[in-house]
């Protein structure tokens, strides 16, 4: 059977319900939905579309590598936006954090109703961890 363990770095925010930052389950790390919190103060970043994605980015990239992982390990992500008008935005910003990838993750990108804190976007995904 395979250890099941839950992952939680200073280096992210920390989760603000009944979660786990991320869950590592033998090869395989689940890591929750990223918002664009600042770790140090758990304060949405300031500014728009651009900010919010670039600090929930940063914060899923902690949560990997304090998962012995990395962003090039990703290999399935779930996008979700408050308003699908921003996606051309998003998808920029998402290939330059990808960019340093072999590959590209698979994806799906949602638009939704409402988002933890009212944020304009939250990422979550699957990767492998390093052995």
């Amino acid at each position: 059977m395979s250890t099941i363990t839950s992952v939680s770095t200073p280096n992210a925010p920390s989760a603000i319900g009944p979660y786990s930052q991320a869950i590592k389950a033998g090869e395989f790390v689940f890591v929750s939905g990223c918002i664009p919190l600042v770790p140090s103060t758990m304060q949405i970043v300031e500014g728009g579309i651009e900010e919010q994605t670039k600090q929930a980015l940063t914060n899923l990239k902690a949560v990997l590598e304090a998962s012995s992982s990395s962003v090039g390990k990703v290999v399935k992500t779930t996008v979700f936006l408050k308003n699908m008008e921003d996606f051309a935005t998003v998808n920029k910003i998402y290939e330059e954090f990808f960019s340093g990838s072999e590959h590209k993750p698979a994806r799906s990108a949602v638009e939704v109703a409402r988002l933890p804190k009212d944020v304009l976007f939250e990422i979550e995904c699957i990767a492998v961890a390093n052995k």
